[in-house]
C-alpha cells in the first residue's frame, strides 16, 4: 500500500457529573465513524471538512467543563496505515445491514404499503448513515450496495408493480390540441408521479380527460393514451419522469413554478437533489391513501395540493428573480 492517509487524532475528558454532555458528544463522535483507540482517545481520517468539525466539537467540549485536543498527522509508514485502516473496516456492520434487508424483504407482501414505505425510509436512512462513514470502501461495500438495490427493487415491486424502466430517446414537441376529450391510462393505486402526471394532463392539457386506472399495463385500452409504463405513449426518457416528459412534450416546463414542482416529483420518484417539500406532499399522499380513496378521489384531494404547490415554488421563483437584479 503506497497511499498514505492524514488522520486526526482526538484526545478528550469530559466532566463526570455532566452525564447530558457525555452521552452528547459520544452519540457524535460514533455518528462521524471515529474509531476508539482508547478511553478518550479517537482517531479519524481528515477530509472533506472533518477537521472543521472536530474543531467546533473540541470548542464544544470546552464550553461543557471538559478538555479536548485535536491532532493531525500521517501514517507512520504502511503497516501502521494498515492497522489505522482496519479499524474502519465496515464489514461486520454491512452484514449486519444485510441481514436486516433479508428480513424485512420476507414480510414485504404482507405489509401496507404505508407501512413498506416507513421500512424504506428507516432503512434507507441506516443505509447512507453507515455509507457516509465508510471512509475505506471494499468488498462489504459493494456486497452492501447491492443488497440495497435489491431490497429497494423489491419494494418498487410490491408498491408499484410494472413501475417503468427509463429508456433512451428525444422529446418532440406536441400540439395540446390534438390530445383533447382523451381517454388515458395508467397504472391503478396512483403514486407520486402518476397522481401529478394525472394533474398536469387535466389542468394544462387536456381539461375533459378521462382517466383510467389499469390493473395491468397489458388492459389498455385501444385508443387510450397511456402514461408512466413501459411501452405507453408517455414515460420515462433518459433521466426524466413521466411528469417531466409530459411538460417537455407541450411546452409546460415554461410555466411560472414547473421547474420547482418537477424537481420534487422527480425527487420522490427516482431520488436525486432534495426538494424540501417533497417530505410534506410525500406525507399527504401517504396518508390520503391510508385513508382508502379511490384513485379518482386520490386525483381530485392531491390536485388540489399540486395547485397550491405550483403557486408556491412560481413565488420562489420570481423572489429569486427579484433578488438577481
Amino acid at each position: 500500500m503506497n497511499e498514505i492517509t492524514d488522520w486526526l487524532l482526538l484526545v478528550l475528558t469530559l466532566p463526570t457529573d455532566n452525564a447530558t454532555a457525555r452521552m452528547r458528544y459520544w452519540r457524535a463522535l460514533k455518528t462521524k465513524g471515529c474509531a476508539v483507540l482508547r478511553d478518550g482517545v479517537y482517531l479519524l481520517p481528515d477530509g472533506e471538512g472533518a477537521g472543521g468539525e472536530m474543531g467546533e466539537m473540541c470548542e464544544g467540549i470546552s464550553q461543557a467543563g471538559g478538555t479536548a485536543y485535536l491532532m493531525r498527522f500521517p501514517s507512520r509508514d504502511a503497516v501502521q496505515e494498515q492497522e489505522f485502516r482496519g479499524l474502519f473496516d465496515r464489514a461486520d456492520e454491512y452484514a449486519t445491514l444485510r441481514r436486516s434487508l433479508d428480513e424485512s424483504r420476507k414480510s414485504l407482501a404482507s405489509l401496507a404499503p404505508a407501512d413498506i414505505t416507513k421500512v424504506l425510509r428507516k432503512t434507507r436512512k441506516e443505509f447512507e448513515a453507515l455509507s457516509g462513514i465508510d471512509f475505506f470502501p471494499n468488498e462489504a461495500t459493494v456486497r452492501a450496495q447491492s443488497a440495497w438495490q435489491d431490497f429497494v427493487a423489491a419494494t418498487d415491486a410490491v408498491l408499484s408493480p410494472g413501475e417503468p424502466h427509463q429508456t433512451e430517446g428525444t422529446i418532440t414537441r406536441l400540439k395540446p390540441e390534438e390530445y383533447q376529450g382523451r381517454v388515458w391510462a395508467t397504472r391503478r393505486r396512483l403514486w407520486v408521479d402518476r397522481v401529478a402526471s394525472a394533474w398536469l394532463i387535466r389542468r394544462f392539457i387536456d381539461r375533459d380527460a378521462r382517466f383510467e386506472w389499469l390493473a395491468s399495463p397489458d388492459d389498455c385500452p385501444p385508443g387510450a393514451v397511456g402514461f408512466d409504463f413501459d411501452g405507453a405513449t408517455f414515460t420515462h426518457i433518459n433521466d426524466r419522469v413521466t411528469f417531466e416528459v409530459l411538460a417537455a412534450s407541450f411546452g409546460i416546463d415554461e410555466e411560472p413554478g414547473m421547474a420547482g414542482l418537477a424537481s420534487m416529483v422527480h425527487s420522490l420518484d427516482v431520488g436525486g437533489i432534495v426538494v424540501p417539500e417533497a417530505a410534506g406532499f410525500e406525507a399527504v399522499m401517504t396518508g390520503a391513501t391510508q385513508r382508502g380513496l379511490s384513485d379518482d378521489e386520490l386525483l381530485n384531494e392531491m390536485s388540489q395540493m399540486l395547485d397550491s404547490l405550483l403557486a408556491h415554488f412560481a413565488a420562489v421563483e420570481k423572489g429569486a428573480a427579484r433578488r438577481r437584479r
